[in-house]
């Protein structure tokens, strides 16, 4: 069996965002801090948010960016001066925003600006960093925490799991974490993959591959509609992708695992102010007539892909050759209304591996809100993606991963004691 190497205070688990930043303010009330961190070197997924520029806050902290089970309880986090700590914490780690529609970003674009301000603050803190370190157990042991590792094992006042989710499992988040917090007692929301790529029933999805425009997205479960996105989309070969898809494929993972019928409709011509197929032919009839009856590909010229409007004359088995005029009422109306008003039919989410977050982990109800410490299990303490909080796109789950780290590691400082 492994000897104890060393007994500390604060012991967080896991090197991330959140766990980073629970450190630094843990570390500042003179308290002995130790990070494990399984990867050989700390921040790892930073380095690849924000496509490799870090989006690490936004200006817009209204709750509805955010999603839990239970919901009522994110007002208690998202708060005013929970804001202003995360801004404070970053303006005292020497990162100068650049703000491009209130998106934070490091005024050099480049992740590994926030990740090196945050392992400066560590070295500089003598907090000491353990890498290459995989946490196996925690138990409770009389006042303190046994944490085994594959290498030695440690001895803590107080624990911090910061070990992420199952997103992006190349950069180290395997799930680990959440076997370390049932086995301390703590029982799981349903753990789902949340902003990835959304996968279609149909077969023809080939044939729009590529495509990236603006589109009105819009989510229906069990035919009633529940969200709807505006902005760019992305047409992949079997399916739907951007970050319009990202803002809906959490609750589409949630619909599905409860066996729930999911349809997302698609309006392609969102951007001309067109919301129905009926007006939408009554345009192409004005266009058509000032163009002087163009086929109907040429028709489309100029306003949609060339490679979708090839499709969906496919799909409704209309020749490209044929002159506007001369298609029936119902053959336009067919063709509108694939613009307007697109039914994909969904099949499933991407997996783990290509989910940047995940939705579900460890109930907001089973922990002090304020403190991020467990209600069940004194001393230990929960940040960032383990809990059940997932955000949009934009910046919100770095946002939270920052705001539960300080709270967590201001209630282990020593001085708070």
């Amino acid at each position: 069996m492994n000897l104890v190497m060393f007994m500390t205070r604060v012991i967080v688990v896991g090197g991330g965002a959140s766990g980073l930043a629970a450190a630094i303010v843990a570390s500042k009330g003179k308290s002995n801090v130790m990070i494990l961190e399984r990867n050989n070197c700390l921040g790892k997924k930073i380095l690849i948010t924000g496509n490799g520029k870090c989006n690490y806050w936004n200006e817009n902290q209204s709750v509805n960016y955010y999603h839990s089970y239970n919901k009522e309880l994110l007002e208690e986090v998202i708060t005013l001066n929970n804001q202003k700590k995360v801004l404070d914490f970053f303006e005292h780690l020497g990162v100068i925003p650049r703000i491009k529609n209130g998106y934070y970003y490091p005024y050099s674009n480049q992740a590994v600006a926030v990740k090196m301000a945050l392992v400066n603050e560590i070295n500089s803190s003598n907090i000491k960093v353990v890498t290459e370190t995989f946490v196996k157990e925690i138990k409770r042991e009389d006042d303190k925490f046994l944490v085994i590792t594959n290498n030695e094992n440690f001895v803590a006042d107080k624990v911090i799991i910061a070990t992420g989710s199952c997103a992006a499992p190349q950069t180290g988040s395997d799930g680990n974490g959440y076997l370390l917090a049932e086995s301390l007692g703590h029982k799981l929301i349903p753990v789902l993959p949340s902003l990835t790529q959304i996968y279609g029933s149909n077969s023809y999805y080939k044939e729009w591959n590529g495509i990236r425009l603006n589109a009105l997205v819009s989510l229906y479960e069990e035919d009633e509609k529940i969200r709807e996105e505006k902005g760019e989309i992305h047409l992949t070969s079997y399916g739907i992708s951007g970050i319009c898809t990202f803002n809906l494929s959490g609750l589409v993972a949630k619909g599905l695992a409860k066996k729930k019928k999911e349809v997302i409709y698609i309006n392609f011509v969102d951007e001309l102010g067109i919301s129905n197929k009926k007006d939408l032919v009554r345009w192409l009839d004005e266009r058509n007539e000032k163009l002087g009856n163009r086929k109907v590909d040429k028709l489309f010229d100029g306003f949609i892909n060339y490679k979708l409007i090839n499709l969906f004359l496919k799909i409704g088995n209309i020749d490209k050759d044929w002159f506007w005029n001369d298609l029936k009422e119902e053959q336009k109306l067919c063709l509108a209304n694939m613009l307007v008003n697109f039914k994909f039919n969904v099949l499933k989410v991407n997996d783990f591996s290509s989910a940047q977050v995940c939705s579900g982990g460890v109930a907001l109800t089973e922990i002090n809100i304020k403190t991020m410490e467990s209600l069940k299990v004194k001393n230990l303490y929960f940040t960032g993606e383990i809990l059940d909080i997932d955000g949009d796109c934009g910046g919100y789950n770095l946002s939270f991963a920052w705001i539960s780290g300080i709270l967590a590691g201001e209630a282990v400082r020593e001085d708070n004691a």
